[in-house]
């Protein structure tokens, strides 16, 4: 299971009604808020990808200006990559491939432009091929 905080902001005008649309809405757990439209709530999820699904409910809430997760814990999780990252080689084997051209080589470290269900969907996959 995992547990994730996530700060929501809107506008102070719009912070009551946003507040109460968190409250009825499944997806979270909602804690507290200040009078500038911060509110802080929680969602559990399965995975990483149930959690993403719910940040996006949350985001499509009407007058929510942003939602970032700011704290995430799993200890299933956490304990099941290090193993697949325990077990990786230590340079990926595309990198020593001499036969690869370079613009065929992906830089997935872009966390704004990434897709990140599917980064997480992938990361599962790999780790399920690992055991």
């Amino acid at each position: 299971m995992n547990i994730s905080s996530i700060v929501v902001k809107t506008l102070p005008k719009f912070l009551d009604e946003v507040v109460e649309s968190l409250k009825k809405c499944d997806v979270c757990d909602y804690h507290m808020h200040d009078e500038l439209g911060r509110i802080i709530i929680t969602i559990e999820g399965a995975g990483v990808e149930e959690e993403l699904k719910k940040l996006r409910v949350i985001e499509n809430i009407p007058h929510v200006a942003s939602a970032d997760m700011q704290m995430a814990y799993s200890e299933e999780e956490l304990s099941s990559h290090m193993e697949v990252l325990d077990n990786a080689e230590v340079v990926p084997k595309v990198l020593n491939d001499k036969d690869v051209k370079v613009e065929d080589i992906v830089y997935n470290g872009d966390l704004k432009k990434k897709d990140l269900e599917g980064f997480a969907r992938t990361f599962d996959e790999t780790k399920e091929r690992n055991k």
